[in-house]
């Protein structure tokens, strides 16, 4: 293997019994991957300042492969129903790009846990309300369920005020 070749894979080393070392950046294709995040989604991540990538000389997008921890932060956290708007607030807490630990994931669930807590009230409520609303199909009731939960938008007068 020329020295060129040597260069672009990797020197082989005998720390990892003679196989080239796992490398130490992502490409675009490989984080999406192994993340499961699609490629646009990770590109928006970036945009939205929630995970960084260095660029080669040609422009394309290298990822520490720590990076993969703070997708799969960030991924979580959208499951739990956060915005990236919070995970972006969270995720600033942190020193520099660190990647967030089992403790920081500890920190940062605990002082969401009044809002998720909050937003599964609101989850029972509507869905103990659903069952008034199957076969009704106007959604312009003045106290729908649906349109209107709570009657917020009685003042309003009737129909789909949110929609």
């Amino acid at each position: 293997m020329g020295t060129t070749m040597q260069a672009q894979v990797g020197l082989r080393s005998s720390r990892y019994g003679g196989r080239v070392p796992p490398a130490t950046t992502l490409t675009i294709g490989e984080l999406a991957r192994r993340s499961g995040a699609a490629p646009s989604a990770l590109r928006y991540y970036e945009e939205r300042g929630l995970i960084l990538a260095e660029r080669t000389a040609g422009g394309q997008r290298r990822y520490p492969r720590s990076t993969l921890r703070r997708v799969a932060f960030i991924r979580t956290a959208q499951r739990v129903g956060l915005s990236l708007e919070e995970i972006a607030q969270a995720l600033s807490a942190l020193p520099g790009n660190a990647t967030p630990t089992r403790a920081d994931w500890a920190r940062l669930s605990a002082g969401w846990r009044p809002r998720i807590d909050e937003q599964i009230a609101r989850l029972e409520r509507l869905r103990d309300k659903l069952d008034g609303c199957i076969g009704c199909g106007c959604l312009s009731l003045d106290r729908c369920a649906l349109s209107n939960p709570e009657d917020e938008a009685a003042g309003r007068g009737p129909g789909a005020a949110f929609l």
